[in-house]
């Protein structure tokens, strides 16, 4: 096996590795012969199939993993006398393509990116400040307000009083389409929050205004996608007759509510709410002090970077912004977007800040472990209610899911790393001052 540097410019590496054919025919009669001894074929007793035989009828098959094997043991092989570390999946192609033959020799032209050298930072004068957010009595007592809120009671209205957005009223009804009662569509003494959107699109809308004792009959339209095939896309009339019109009422801000919510008492639940907001305070100024790391050490070294990545970087970049700009674009046919000076800018620092903080966290061997994996697939599930176990799979069988999942954990395993070896000074701040802070994150 041959191996010939072709190119070798900047970070950009071309070489030919050529395999012989007889290289080649070597390998095959050696997998042949370790394969003789279990081999059975009719008229031969097993393990007595000559080896021309043998050549006829696997030949071809054990070829192409012979020529594989190969190319893999030669890259393999390269890069580890080498040392280099491609930026992105090689490009590997055969000379001859289907010209080629058995019995030449294949030649293989393999091109990359090498990952850059990169040199050593000096963390020794990073120092970061860090924004401390106490939970004020306003903020906890806004919680509480909002808690009640969600624990609310409905109280009867004053006699004769007409129902408003948010009320529930207690209705009977009876649906019909084309003049016939349709099944599952009668309910007796049941409790509607107007606004809730719990019925079919324009149904609650027009019990706004009814009173105690009304007859009133709604006309609303089944959604196309409705469920019931027989019913979705069809007019239908529902005869109501209202029972109770009741307004919203805040639970008493208590000792009993505090119980609903599983604290002892309304101390204990004040107590729960200031660890809540103190630790959203906490997240929050944690971004702020990654942004000061971040832009400390992207003064701290410079490098080549390769371009495949800064390119493959700043497209997604474009894109995120393209549809973050346009939300009503849901779908991905919308062409190519144009890359900017911006967006290539942006894409050059967080391209070396990865290397850089992946090569920190290689030199201290930071590690991603199984307990934090598992724990961040458990977090993700929960947004798909029903179908934990199913995304849970999907993501142990999905190489490429599992990197985007684990490079955010190594990426904050590293910051805390530097976090903990740099000069870290505490400031007190108003929430207010905090969200300016952050605000500001999104301006840069």
């Amino acid at each position: 096996m041959q191996v010939t540097e072709t190119l070798n410019d900047g970070l950009k590496r071309g070489y030919e590795i050529t395999i012989t054919a007889s290289e080649l025919d070597d390998k095959v009669t050696a997998k042949l012969t370790e394969a003789q001894p279990e081999i059975e074929m009719k008229g031969f007793r097993k393990g007595k199939v000559p080896m021309a035989m043998l050549r006829k009828q696997f030949g071809p098959r054990i070829l192409g993993e012979a020529m594989q094997e190969s190319v893999d043991g030669a890259m393999s092989e390269h890069f580890e006398s080498t040392g280099d570390r491609p930026a992105m999946q090689p490009k590997i192609e055969m000379k001859g393509g289907e010209e080629w033959k058995e019995g030449d020799d294949v030649v293989v032209t393999v091109e990359y990116e090498a990952l850059p050298e990169i040199p050593d930072a000096d963390l020794s004068d990073v120092t970061l400040e860090r924004l401390v957010v106490k939970a004020e009595d306003a903020a906890i007592t806004e919680a509480l307000e909002s808690l009640a809120a969600t624990a609310k009671n409905f109280e009867a209205r004053a006699e004769g009083a007409k129902s408003e957005s948010g009320d529930q009223v207690v209705i009977d009804f009876e649906g019909f389409v084309d003049g016939e009662a349709f099944e599952g569509g009668k309910g007796e003494g049941y409790p509607l929050e107007l606004g809730s959107n719990s019925f079919i699109p324009g149904f609650e809308e027009q019990l706004i205004g009814t009173k105690v004792g009304d007859d009133v009959e709604v006309k609303v339209t089944f959604p196309a996608e409705y469920g019931a095939e027989h019913l979705a896309g069809k007019e239908a009339l529902f005869k109501c007759h209202v029972h109770e019109v009741k307004e919203p009422k805040a639970a008493e801000i208590s000792d009993e509510m505090a119980k609903q919510f599983g604290a002892e008492d309304l101390s204990g639940l004040k107590g729960q709410i200031a660890e809540r907001l103190e630790a959203e305070y906490q997240g929050a100024a944690r971004q702020v002090m990654k942004r000061g790391l971040l832009d400390q050490l992207d003064t701290k070294v410079k490098f080549d970077l390769p371009p495949s990545l800064v390119e493959a970087e700043a497209k997604q970049i474009a894109h995120q912004l393209y549809h973050e700009e346009n939300p009503d674009d849901h779908g991905h046919d919308h062409g190519e977007i144009e890359t900017t000076d911006e967006h290539n800018k942006l894409a050059e620092r967080r391209v070396r800040l990865g290397l850089l903080l992946a090569e920190i966290g290689r030199k201290q061997e930071i590690e991603v472990t199984d307990a934090e994996m598992t724990q961040a697939i458990m977090n993700q599930a929960r947004q798909y209610p029903g179908q934990e176990r199913a995304f849970f799979e999907f993501v142990q069988q999905n190489q490429q899911m599992q990197q985007q999942m684990r490079a955010p954990i190594f990426e904050d395993k590293v910051i805390d790393y530097i976090a903990g070896e740099a000069k870290v000074t505490d400031k007190e701040v108003s929430k207010e001052e905090l969200q300016e802070a952050i605000e500001k994150l999104d301006e840069i």
